[in-house]
């Protein structure tokens, strides 16, 4: 982190500091106290007022306890932002945020020192925990920014100021509080007015729901995708994924260890980007095979008897559950196809019917063993009639027993439901069995 002096921090936070002895300033930020370093500012978010003792015990130059943690976190962000000349993308999206970011650090690594957001750091928290890491020769920022109502998207570009856009997809997520997928486009293209003149904006082919929002004639708007400035001409799978790809008029061949169809998709986003980065497309290669996806999305496990465990646990919506199961389709090889699926949270009065679109595609993807896990997830049955095996449980706890009765050595299995599911526990059981 660049360092913030600490009357600095405490003219910029409202709340209690309570400072080290001799401490000056601080070189790091953290909201949990099992992570302090020497010289580190603790922030306490919620319940870590309790922890302040533990965080200066561990070497904490500062800890504190604000006012107003949102506001506070902002303030910081701003701060080390504002000392740095490091370039910003900022990445936003309805689905594959999080693996887009993954896949473009990756590329930019060997090239530039880069800082990428951890997990999937994108709210009010988070994306101010991804700005403070950055360090005085840091050259490039891969932040990602999630939304979940009108005017977050550009609240988090006011502390990021990216000068790079990326729009990973539009489609039904948080219809719970937006309505509409319109809604969704507006907020996810809050970043292409947040963007400064001469910004790059880098969104998805043909996607009619931002054409409104790509009007600044002072903004660079690269695409991505079919037809787009940066396209796949081949998808093959050997052990990891070759993509054969036309970027800005020249053809590359890349190298990736992951193995979905989906990623090669956030893959072009993610090309597209470190190419207006003005990085060499040339040598894209370079990080193509050492991409880092955030846990519980596309992790692969072996299960007895040969058989594969896809832990995607970490979220769902409608088209990344498609994307899963056609990945479950493609990876299953002779194995039985295994899909235990939970609930696809807010997405309002129209959950049922996504749900039952989910159903079908279910059975298109030629699952023979469908769990069902909680009360909308039912909906996935009444569409899956040619599945052989149906099971239905409303809770994880109960599904555990289910998913373990129905399984055979040999299986193909793919967990898949919303954050709100925790269906990481079924996952996480799988691998204990496989261990």
């Amino acid at each position: 982190m660049i360092p913030l002096a600490l009357e600095e921090v405490a003219a910029l936070c409202p709340g209690r500091l309570t400072v080290a002895p001799g401490a000056e300033r601080v070189t790091g930020l953290e909201i949990d106290s099992r992570r302090i370093g020497e010289g580190d500012l603790f922030v306490a978010i919620g319940g870590g007022a309790a922890h302040v003792g533990d965080a200066l015990g561990r070497g904490a130059a500062a800890a504190l306890v604000p006012d107003d943690a949102f506001a506070a976190m902002a303030a910081l962000g701003r701060a080390v932002r504002d000392r740095s000349r490091a370039r910003v993308v900022g990445i936003t999206g309805a689905t594959g945020k999080t693996s887009t970011k993954d896949i473009l650090a990756a590329l930019c690594r060997p090239h530039v020192r880069t800082v990428a957001a951890e997990q999937s750091h994108n709210n009010e928290i988070g994306l101010p925990l991804t700005i403070t890491r950055i360090e005085p020769d840091t050259e490039v920022v891969i932040a990602e920014m999630g939304t979940r109502g009108l005017g977050q998207v550009a609240a988090l570009c006011a502390i990021a100021r990216p000068e790079l856009g990326v729009i990973t997809a539009i489609g039904p997520a948080h219809l719970e509080l937006f309505g509409t997928v319109a809604r969704v486009a507006q907020a996810e293209a809050e970043i292409v007015a947040a963007l400064p003149a001469g910004g790059v904006i880098v969104v998805p082919a043909a996607e009619p729901l931002l054409e409104p929002h790509l009007r600044r004639s002072d903004v660079e708007v690269v695409t991505y995708g079919e037809g787009g400035d940066v396209r796949l001409l081949s998808f093959s799978v050997d052990g990891c994924a070759t993509l054969a790809v036309e970027a800005f008029g020249e053809r590359l061949e890349l190298e990736f260890n992951f193995r979905s169809r989906h990623n090669a998709r956030n893959a072009l986003a993610a090309l597209a980007a470190y190419g207006r980065l003005g990085l060499p497309l040339a040598e894209a290669s370079r990080g193509a095979g050492e991409v880092a996806l955030s846990r519980w999305r596309e992790e692969e496990l072996p299960l007895p008897g040969g058989g594969l465990l896809l832990n995607d646990s970490y979220n769902a919506n409608p088209v990344s559950m498609a994307a899963a199961l056609e990945h479950l389709a493609e990876r299953s090889g002779g194995r039985r196809r295994v899909a235990v699926l939970g609930d696809m949270a807010e997405l309002g009065p129209a959950a049922p019917s996504y749900h039952e679109e989910v159903g079908a595609a279910v059975e298109r993807a030629g699952v023979e063993v469908l769990v069902a896990v909680g009360l909308l997830a039912r909906r996935y049955l009444e569409r899956a009639e040619g599945v052989s095996v149906r099971v239905w449980s409303p809770t994880v706890e109960a599904a555990l027993p289910l998913v373990q009765a129905v399984l055979r050595p040999g299986d193909c299995v793919l967990v898949k439901g919303s954050r709100s599911m925790g269906l990481e526990t079924v996952g996480d059981a799988l691998a204990a069995v496989a261990a």
